[in-house]
């Protein structure tokens, strides 16, 4: 494992709210064991059904800028595939150093595992009229995105160092990080640095929070930049100077009516041109094989969840999967392949929360050890089998493997999916 790489210069002054930059050389040998700080962010514990596990709980920074890496590999030479995870946290929370997302068990399985830091919240999303009116691409917000992409950039140039195969990546993510893999493959900044995605609790399991659809995932351009003033007005600032001289925690928790402000990815006229759907339609997208799915209960973590809906929300959640896969098929001529993922946690003293939103992150990571949980012999099978084709995907674009269950390539309309439970 190698810790706190850093693949951009730290965006602190000047640097604030732009694109990343390359990072400072260094000569002779950087050791690599340090955890990064996250990027700035609340820390709050746990959060049920989220304990400490899926949560970052250490230092923060706005030099925050790094990733962690776990490799098996002995040489250069063995050019194995490469898995790039992108953390969730509905863009304000999460780091690479949140114990849940340790690469090592899929490193040992053969991919080599690349996770970044991205800015959060304000700092990494905030759209505002003065920011674009000094940007070359007349385009605010969207640097935790333009972090993903620079990480990609970082892989494509130095993974080959680490026994990677750089003509092999794979971008991948649950929840935030998935909407975030999803965006990627809409971007043109984005053309090239990756061979196919994988998607959890991205488009689809969106129904189940009641979005109406994919596009609710990158706000339209000037209603991101009036929030982004509104919230702005609230720290009694108007100007890019003003807003990079202000200290990094005021974009925490500003003042007034406008600390409820979330922010996340919108539609800037350069990192999305459009927004994803349109895209899609134009065929104006990177075009990869995708693994895409959802949680049985990808709402129970959130108020007012009853057993009524609970099933509304389960049936809404395959039929936008279903929807989405049919419309991406139209224009699409690499495969899908679908899950839905009913096998809850085995958790006694929280059972209402079943099959959660996140809570198939110990069995893709193979990482059942981390958490304290009355784990029976199917759920160590299940962690080994969905790990694997993980691992598989990764490796030729498809789970499909030997000795593992046959999954076939989704066909439209067909609500065909994977369903990961009991057996």
């Amino acid at each position: 494992m190698y810790r706190g790489i850093p693949y951009a210069s730290p965006p602190v002054g000047e640097l604030r709210f732009k694109p990343p930059q390359p990072p400072a050389a260094w000569s002779g040998v950087r050791e690599a064991t340090r955890p990064a700080p996250a990027c700035m962010q609340s820390i709050v514990g746990s959060m049920l059904p989220w304990t400490r596990e899926y949560m970052h709980n250490g230092a923060v920074s706005e030099d925050c800028l790094y990733l962690n890496l776990w490799t098996a590999a002995k040489a250069p030479s063995e050019r194995r595939p490469v898995l790039v995870y992108i953390y969730g946290g509905g863009f304000s929370q999460g780091s690479i150093e949140v114990p849940i997302y340790d690469g090592a068990q899929l490193a040992r399985q053969g991919v080599v595992v690349v996770m970044m830091n991205y800015r959060l919240g304000a700092l990494g999303f905030l759209a505002h009229p003065a920011l674009a009116g000094e940007s070359p691409h007349h385009a605010s917000g969207n640097y935790g995105l333009l972090d993903q992409i620079e990480a990609l950039r970082w892989v494509r140039q130095n993974i080959a160092a680490f026994g990677g195969d750089p003509q092999r990546v794979t971008i991948a993510g649950q929840s935030a990080g998935a909407i975030s893999a999803y965006l990627l493959t809409a971007s043109p900044l984005a053309q090239g640095l990756f061979e196919r995605a994988i998607i959890q609790s991205g488009p689809g399991a969106l129904a189940a929070f009641g979005f109406a659809s994919v596009s609710a995932m990158a706000s339209p351009r000037a209603g991101a930049e009036q929030a982004g003033q509104k919230f702005a007005d609230a720290l009694q600032t108007t100007t890019a100077q003003r807003l990079r001289a202000l200290d990094a925690k005021q974009f925490l928790a500003p003042p007034g009516a406008n600390g409820g402000t979330r922010f996340g990815p919108a539609v800037d006229g350069w990192v999305l041109p459009q927004d994803p759907e349109s895209l899609y339609a134009a065929h104006r997208f990177n075009d990869v094989p995708i693994l895409i799915g959802m949680m049985a209960d990808e709402g129970s973590a959130f108020g007012g969840y009853s057993a009524e809906r609970a099933a509304q929300a389960r049936a809404l959640g395959r039929t936008a999967t279903d929807e989405f896969l049919s419309a991406r098929a139209r224009v699409s001529r690499q495969p899908a392949f679908a899950y839905y993922f009913a096998h809850a946690i085995p958790w006694p003293q929280q059972p209402q929360f079943g099959a959660f939103h996140s809570g198939e992150l110990p069995y893709t990571f193979n990482n059942l050890a981390l958490l304290d949980r009355p784990w029976t012999a199917t759920d160590r099978a299940l962690a080994h089998t969905v790990s694997a084709y993980w691992v598989q995907f990764t490796t030729s674009g498809t789970p499909q493997k030997a000795g593992l269950p046959p999954w076939p390539a989704y066909v439209p309309g067909s609500q065909q999916f994977m369903v990961f439970d009991e057996p």
